[in-house]
C-alpha cells in the first residue's frame, strides 16, 4: 500500500483528494488543524487515514508529523506529498495591512516550503527509504498566472508556488523526485464562504468600496458554479500516478473566458475589468 501526505485536508479540494486516494487503495495522512476534524476524519475515511495535527506554519509541528510518517512507513518512500492548505486574503493593496500580506504569504507560500522540506527526504531523498520515488503536487490555481485587482494577495501567493515549483522540479530532479502543479479555476469549497465572512466595514470610507462589494458577490457566484472538487482529486490522481505527468494541470469550469483572458492584450483586459468593477478613473 503506497501512502501519500495531504495537506489541508479537512475540508475542500484537501478532503475530496484523501476520499479518492484511500478508494484507490492508498494510504492517506491527511494535516488538520483541530482535534475534532481529525475526529471527524477518523470516523469518515476509516483505517487507510491517519490525522497529522499540524498548522503548515508552525515548523516544529510539521517536522514531528513527518517523523511519525517515517515510523509509519516502515523503512518505504512515500508516495506523494500534496501541498494542498491555503487561504484567500482580499483587498485593496493600499489598505491592506502587511499583516494581512504576510499572514497569506506565510500559510501559502512558506507553508508548502516547510512542509518540502520535512517530507521531501521521504519522497527519496533519503537515500536509505526503499521504494519507487514520490511526486509533490502543488495546488495552485488560474491566479497563478493572472492578477486580480482586490485580490493581489492570493494572485502574489500563488504567482509564488509557480515560481517555486518550477524551480523546485528541476533541484529534484537529482533525487528522481518530480514536482507538478494543479492550477483551478473556481472550485466548490468552503474557501468562497469564508469569502463572504469578510468584515467589509472596515472599507467604509475606501474608494474602493463599491468595486469590494462587486468582487464579493462575483466570488460567491464562482463558487456556487466552481468545480467540483471530486474533479480536482481526479487531476491530482493523475499527476501522482501518471507515467509521464504534464508540469502542470489547469482545470477551469469556464474555459472559452481564461482563454479569452489568455490572448486579450494585457492592456485590454485592464480596462474590461475595470469597467466592470468600477475601477476606471472618475470624472
Amino acid at each position: 500500500m503506497r501512502s501519500v501526505v495531504i495537506t489541508g485536508a479537512s475540508t475542500g479540494i484537501g478532503w475530496a483528494t484523501a476520499k479518492f486516494l484511500i478508494g484507490r487503495g492508498y494510504r492517506v495522512f491527511g494535516s488538520v488543524r483541530q482535534q475534532v476534524d481529525a475526529d471527524r476524519l477518523n470516523e469518515e475515511f476509516g483505517t487507510n487515514f491517519t490525522p497529522l495535527l499540524f498548522d503548515v506554519t508552525d515548523e516544529a509541528a510539521v517536522l514531528a508529523a513527518a517523523r511519525q510518517v517515517r515510523e509509519a512507513l516502515g523503512g518505504e518512500t512515500l508516495a506523494g506529498l500534496v501541498n494542498n492548505a491555503g487561504i484567500a486574503v482580499a483587498g485593496p493593496v493600499l489598505e491592506l495591512s502587511a499583516d494581512d500580506f504576510r499572514r497569506q504569504m506565510d500559510i501559502n507560500v512558506i507553508g508548502p516550503v516547510i512542509a518540502t522540506q520535512a517530507f521531501g527526504p521521504l519522497l527519496g531523498a533519503d537515500p536509505s527509504l526503499n521504494g519507487p520515488k514520490g511526486r509533490i503536487v502543488m495546488i495552485s490555481s488560474v491566479a497563478g498566472k493572472n492578477g486580480n485587482p482586490l485580490s493581489a494577495p492570493y494572485c502574489t501567493s500563488k504567482h509564488a508556488i509557480e515560481g517555486l515549483s518550477e524551480s523546485l522540479r528541476r533541484e529534484l530532479m537529482l533525487f528522481g523526485i518530480d514536482v507538478i502543479i494543479v492550477a483551478p479555476g473556481a472550485v466548490k469549497t468552503p474557501i468562497w464562504s469564508k469569502a463572504e465572512q469578510i468584515d467589509l466595514s472596515v472599507y467604509q470610507n475606501s474608494p474602493y468600496l463599491p468595486a469590494l462589494n462587486k468582487v464579493m458577490a462575483f466570488m460567491m457566484e464562482l463558487g456556487a458554479k466552481g468545480l467540483p472538487a471530486e474533479r480536482i482529486a481526479e487531476i491530482v490522481f493523475e499527476a501522482l500516478t501518471a507515467s509521464s505527468p504534464k508540469v502542470r494541470y489547469q482545470i477551469t469550469p469556464d474555459r472559452l473566458r481564461y482563454l479569452i483572458g489568455a490572448v486579450l492584450p494585457k492592456r485590454t483586459l485592464d480596462r474590461i475589468i475595470a469597467k466592470r468593477l468600477g475601477l476606471l478613473p472618475q470624472g
